[in-house]
């Protein structure tokens, strides 16, 4: 028998039913797989441009809104995300919190900043607008403050300094010349060696020249346009005082400048210096030349092999036996004493840098200056010598006893006179270092003398 059909009016809910079924299985089939593998555009994208949407918006609601306002003091305030800083407020990041923080500047250079425009601080909330805008005319205010104040300093500067040309033009009016260095000592040497000259006009140049020629450079120049031969031809001069002021400007242009020595020397300074010294000639006049021949002697061995050529300490031994000439003497002295220390020196540096020949060594090795003081006598006069009253004086004597002593040591202990001295300074000194003992000074002055006595008592026991 054929199947009986069911009748339209009950399949059609049959078939709503079996298609909500349908539709339900395969919603739940999308929902448990990987939304990649189904997505018609892909999400981290469709992510990103979201979040710039919010931040966009977010940003364009900033705009409008309205902002908190932090209110500044004198002390320093964290900075909260979000505030609003009033306009010519001190902002700074601080490194050890990694905040922001905010005070007040001085309250009139806050009010001139705001140019009476500033905001009213009375109310409790300001717009990104109003900030924008306080903040523009803060920038207005400062700009007109800093050109007020770089015209005030320019006006300061005119008041206090003249213009170079206006200087000029005052200095034409006036005959007066700018010159150099070098174009003083052309003209100084010009006026000395002009015929023309007076006597006191001559001095007057030699003396302001001799300031001149202290710098070394300066003395160089001199050379270099033949001053300094001139002046060394006025040692020949007839006029005492020619000598000592040309002696003078020598001394100090020899002064520890190794070139200009040299061409001194070759220049024949060195003869018309020991001329002078061992002829009758002023006092005063041989104070200079001597001070001149020191100057020419320390540190040139080649200027000291000629002096002993020349028979120097013959002119020396001379002068220091003249009567009246006590202060020549304590020079000589002391020359001599530098120039036998500079060449133990000289031997001191060459053992240690451990140098078998250097030149310099090799140059002072030709300076016979111990030998030739004991033959001239040298030890019998520094001796006589310590019998001068003066403190300063026998303190140089007794430097010089000291570094004599390998040569003259015999004589010495031959020479009952430099005992009975050495014992009677022991004595002088003596108590003398025991006053300065009650004033409370250890190494004293009068100490170290009593110290020298000591020691060349010592040695000569």
């Amino acid at each position: 028998m054929a199947p009986q059909s069911l009748p339209s009016s009950r399949m059609a809910p049959l078939a709503i039913l079996l298609g909500l079924l349908m539709a339900a299985c395969f919603t739940f089939c999308l929902s448990h797989q990987n939304p990649k593998e189904f997505a018609l555009t892909n999400p981290e994208k469709s992510s990103t441009k979201e979040t710039e949407r919010k931040e966009t918006k977010a940003e364009e609601e900033l705009n409008v809104e309205v902002l908190e306002v932090f209110y500044p003091t004198h002390e320093w305030q964290a900075l909260r995300p979000g505030q609003a800083v009033p306009a010519g407020s001190h902002v700074r990041l601080n490194l050890q919190t990694g905040e922001r923080e905010a005070k007040l500047q001085s309250e009139d250079k806050f009010r001139n900043n705001l140019k009476g425009k500033r905001l009213d601080i009375n109310t409790n909330t300001y717009t990104s607008q109003d900030l924008k805008s306080a903040l523009a005319k803060f920038k207005e205010g400062a700009e007109m403050e800093s050109s007020k104040e770089d015209k005030a300093r320019q006006a300061e500067v005119k008041r206090l300094f003249r213009p170079i040309e206006e200087l000029k033009k005052d200095f034409d009016e006036l005959n007066v010349v700018i010159e150099t260095d070098m174009q003083i000592m052309v003209r100084l040497i010009n006026k000395f060696n002009s015929s023309s000259s007076s006597l006191e006009e001559k001095i007057a140049a030699l003396f302001d020249l001799e300031y001149y020629v202290h710098q070394m450079d300066n003395a160089q120049d001199l050379l270099s346009f033949g001053g300094l031969q001139v002046v060394i031809n006025g040692l020949n001069s007839t006029e005492p005082l020619v000598k000592e002021y040309a002696a003078f400007v020598l001394g100090a242009a020899f002064s520890s400048n190794p070139k200009v020595q040299v061409e001194a020397i070759e220049g024949g300074a060195l003869q018309k210096l020991l001329v002078i010294l061992a002829t009758e000639q002023p006092l005063t006049a041989k104070k200079k030349v001597l001070f001149a021949l020191c100057s020419l002697l320390r540190h040139f061995p080649y200027a000291q092999r000629q002096f002993l050529k020349l028979g120097g300490l013959q002119v020396l031994r001379s002068l220091v036996q003249e009567k009246g000439t006590e202060v020549l003497a304590v020079r000589v002295v002391t020359l001599l004493y530098d120039l036998v220390t500079e060449k133990m020196f000289a031997e001191e540096e060459a053992e240690l840098t451990q140098e078998t020949s250097p030149e310099k060594l090799q140059q002072y090795r030709q300076v016979h200056l111990l030998p030739g003081l004991r033959e001239q006598g040298w030890c019998e006069i520094t001796a006589r010598l310590l019998a001068l009253p003066e403190h300063d004086a026998r303190e140089k004597v007794l430097q010089t006893l000291g570094v004599l002593l390998a040569t003259c040591r015999d004589h010495y202990r031959q020479d009952p006179q430099l005992s009975r001295t050495l014992a009677s300074l022991q004595v002088e000194y003596q108590a003398l270092a025991s006053l300065e003992l009650q004033d409370g000074e250890d190494e004293g002055y009068f100490r170290e003398l009593l110290g020298s006595v000591n020691s060349l008592l010592k040695e000569l026991r």
